[in-house]
């Protein structure tokens, strides 16, 4: 194999999956995205994959955007029939070898004091800051109000 090659398949895998993705030693923020807001909205969300390739679990201990007076990690669960939302305070684990998926419907981080509507088509910057990793920009790609993934058309799965 020549030097050329060898170097163009290291810069290959050293790549982040897709485009979007962002990476820092072991840690890979994956698709992370958001929905589009009304023009009223406070709050926006953002969503995305986190995968740790480490033998030792990391914490994603905090957040922040320029976009937002205050940046906090969020959780979803049913208590008593009823969807409750609450921060965490602790911030959320990610395995060793594992992941961390924040998604609708349960963690994601919430963007409280939005300083503008989050456009369909736009990207937020966002800071994560991990315990052991340290901090990792990211860009979250803005979906139509109702889209249930970072890919989806049209804003919804509905046919």
């Amino acid at each position: 194999m020549t030097y050329r090659v060898a170097l163009a398949l290291v810069a290959m895998l050293a790549a982040p999956a897709s485009a979007q993705d962002a990476r820092k030693g072991s840690i890979t923020a994956a698709d992370p995205w958001s929905r589009a807001t009304s023009h009223r909205a406070s709050v926006g969300a953002g969503y995305l994959t986190i995968r740790n390739t480490d033998t030792r679990p990391d914490r994603l201990v905090s957040a922040t955007s320029p976009r937002a007076a205050k940046v906090e990690i969020h959780t979803m669960s049913l208590e008593g029939g009823i969807m409750r939302m609450r921060p965490l305070p602790n911030g959320l684990e990610v395995p060793a070898g594992g992941e961390a998926a924040l998604a609708p419907g349960g963690y994601h981080i919430m963007l409280i004091g939005l300083k503008s509507p989050l456009k369909e088509g736009e990207r937020i910057p966002a800071t994560l800051r991990f315990e052991r990793a340290g901090t990792l920009r990211v860009q979250f790609k803005v979906a139509a109000a109702g889209a249930p993934g970072p890919d989806a058309e049209h804003g919804s799965d509905q046919r």
